[in-house]
């Protein structure tokens, strides 16, 4: 019983990481955005490293999924 509730409490844990990751995908557009609108000649040439690093924030989102579905299905 106990080793079901701390199953439960690390999957838990391990969603929270999704929700970081949604936060750091916010801050990468909003702190791209804020450049765009000072700078916006730059705009171009920082497009595709906010796409890179909003990539890179949701895939460590999706390790977290798959790392609290590993937890609940496997272990």
């Amino acid at each position: 019983m106990e080793a079901e509730a701390a199953k439960f409490l690390g999957a838990g844990l391990a969603t929270l990481g999704m929700g970081l990751a949604a936060i750091g995908v916010g801050t990468i557009f909003g702190n791209f955005l804020a450049g765009a609108l000072r700078n916006p000649s730059a705009a171009d040439g920082q497009f595709a490293r906010a796409f890179i690093g909003a990539a890179l924030a949701e895939g460590l989102g999706i390790f977290s999924l798959v790392v609290a579905l590993v937890l609940l299905f496997v272990v």
